[in-house]
């Protein structure tokens, strides 16, 4: 009921009450309309009067509204950032028991302040409110949890240079066809050409600029992932190009070889 009901709520919300927000503002009269000097500490401010506005009854299992520095870039579209973020943190097995963390990017909110029209009260209340929904939808999603907890675990063996299940990502959130994100890093789903051998080039596309990234030799039945350097906007983690195993109806019978791991630098297409 609890999502329900939060439905119910916020279809009668469209934005918090003049009276918490705005306090301590350098210049309330405009520091939130189609500007981009809103500072960092304004903008925590800022936040902190919205929660004012969220029912208490809403908010069991947020352990954190945080305000992030960080830029997110979305992988493929230029001009479209992350403004926020819900991050499950651990639990007990039990949906209701979940903690979540919540973040609002304040480098995403500039960066799209830049491009023209921006109302940062708006849209920080949308962000905000949306945010805190998937909270409650995690806690009614048991099975996504532990399909996401496991990702996260998976995540971190391949990061310690451990043995890892290679699929584990894509139980990670989609974020565009074959683009998936587990934490702060973003998977990219590529294809290696039939028979390409070392130093073989292929193109990527992030945030709305494609790149050449040569491919290193190996295995084509093995799993390759290629952390991406030298992307214009990275993510606030790695991007990694990953390359699915090749496998033929020889190969059913055989234990696929183990996944590898490299570095490649990605060179803007267009120079």
């Amino acid at each position: 009921m609890r999502i329900a009901e939060w439905r119910c709520w916020i279809e009668h919300v469209s934005s918090p009450s003049d009276s918490n927000v705005g306090i301590a503002i350098r210049n309330p009269q405009s520091a939130f309309h189609n500007g981009v000097a809103v500072l960092l500490d304004d903008f925590r401010l800022l936040v902190r009067g919205m929660m004012k506005d969220i029912p208490p009854e809403f908010q069991g299992g947020v352990v954190e509204i945080e305000v992030s520095p960080k830029t997110v870039p979305h992988p493929v579209r230029a001009e479209i950032y992350t403004l926020g973020e819900c991050i499950p943190l651990e639990w007990s097995g039990g949906g209701a028991a979940l903690q979540s963390r919540i973040v609002l990017y304040h480098g995403s909110f500039q960066a799209l302040a830049r491009l023209g029209d921006f109302d940062w009260r708006e849209e920080a209340w949308e962000t905000l409110t949306h945010e805190l929904r998937h909270h409650l939808e995690w806690q009614a999603d048991v099975a996504n949890l532990e399909a996401y907890d496991w990702a996260a675990e998976q995540n971190f063996a391949r990061g310690d240079g451990d043995r890892f299940d290679p699929v584990f990502y894509r139980n990670g959130e989609e974020l565009a066809p074959g683009i998936f994100k587990v934490e702060d890093d973003v998977f990219i789903e590529g294809e290696r050409e039939a028979g390409s051998g070392g130093g073989a080039r292929v193109q990527v596309t992030w945030h709305g600029r494609r790149y050449q990234v040569a491919v290193p030799g190996a295995d084509a039945r093995a799993w390759l992932f290629l952390t991406l350097e030298g992307l214009e906007e990275p993510p606030p983690g790695e991007a990694v190009l990953v390359f699915p195993g090749q496998r033929g109806l020889l190969d059913v019978l055989r234990r696929p070889p183990s996944p590898m791991t490299a570095a490649a630098t990605a060179v803007p297409a267009d120079g």
